[in-house]
């Protein structure tokens, strides 16, 4: 019989739910909380922190002090690809349960993921819906339409650029992912779109109806900080997808780092691409303050220069006047004048 708090757990675990933390102290006890709370409570909580320099180390340990399932993996900063590929080789459980460590769960995410993926043995992952909150934990309006709940709906939206599903929430079994190569570190702040272009091959993913999970929106998550990196690596994985799906060798495969964006026409082995993938995120950042903050601008004013499609633009000078950047504003509409 398994004893759950304080006691040692002598049998593996159904579950083993993967947090990378770096820094996390802000956010860290509620998510945990909302983990040790779950209905499911067979699971070990793989909680690494990734090089911390704030109070998240010793917030894990006091944690395990409490509860034995929460297995602290404290080390120096290796990146989250890393922390996730090492997560998934010391999960004593078949089924991997991701998490982040500012968001929280809701306390029957883990009973409804866990039975869907035992009475639907072709799925490997299964995600849910979100339930939107700020950075103080008040919950915003979601206007964007539902992760997939079907697997026919999930190849459909691949290359509707949707999200395809949220990585906080999803759950998956750990041999299938081990079989595809866990996490490449190619695809740095996109690693999970990979990951599911990736498995879509092999086996099918969904998500369930439900929101399980309150996702937090703030000014320092990855998603803000990296925008143009993200897109970038988003639209060549929706590439490398469709290279094997007719046939053909994934060049971005044993990739520890993606090219330029010039050096995709030779990765690829044709020309077109890096004008293909330019136009696609500048076009995509047009409406992301970070993009247009950050190097998405330059590709934008390339795309410019290139002759590539020019509906809308003018719209953006207006948006980055907006955005608290009239500077570049003028040199765009120098740009869209002078082309």
């Amino acid at each position: 019989m398994r004893i759950r708090h304080g006691m040692s757990l002598p049998d593996a675990p159904r579950i083993s739910v993967a947090m990378s933390i770096y820094n996390g102290e802000r956010f860290l006890a509620p998510a945990i909380e909302s983990i040790l709370a779950q209905t499911f409570g067979d699971f070990e909580l793989l909680a690494l922190d990734d090089g911390s320099t704030d109070a998240t180390p010793d917030l894990l340990r006091a944690y395990a002090a409490r509860d034995a399932r929460v297995r602290p993996i404290i080390r120096e900063n290796c990146g989250l690809i890393a922390s996730l590929n090492q997560m998934l080789h010391e999960a004593r459980a078949p089924i991997i349960a991701r998490m982040d460590a500012d968001d929280i769960c809701l306390p029957e995410r883990f009973e409804r993921q866990y039975a869907f993926l035992m009475a639907n043995p072709a799925f490997a992952v299964v995600g849910a819906q979100a339930d939107d909150m700020d950075e103080e934990g008040n919950h915003t309006p979601c206007f964007g339409p539902m992760h997939p709940t079907t697997f026919e709906d999930f190849l459909a939206t691949i290359d509707t650029g949707a999200h395809l599903m949220c990585h906080p929430v999803a759950m998956f079994r750990r041999d299938v992912v081990l079989a595809v190569g866990g996490y490449h570190a190619a695809f740095r702040h996109c690693e999970d779109l990979d990951l599911w272009l990736r498995l879509a091959s092999v086996t099918k993913l969904c998500s369930l109806p439900d929101k399980l999970i309150h996702y937090r929106h703030y000014a320092g998550q990855v998603s803000s900080r990296h925008a143009t990196e993200q897109q970038t690596g988003a639209a060549i994985a929706r590439l490398a997808y469709h290279e094997r799906l007719a046939g053909r060798p994934d060049p971005t495969e044993h990739l520890d780092r993606l090219p330029p964006i010039d050096g995709l026409d030779m990765l690829f082995g044709r020309e077109g691409i890096s004008r293909q993938v330019r136009e696609k995120v500048a076009l995509g950042l047009r409406y992301s303050k970070a993009g247009m903050r950050d190097s998405g601008f330059d590709l934008l004013l390339r795309h410019v220069a290139d002759g590539g499609n020019r509906d809308g633009l003018w719209r953006t000078v207006a948006r980055l006047v907006r955005f608290g950047e009239p500077m570049r504003a003028v040199r765009l509409a120098a740009a869209l004048a002078t082309t």
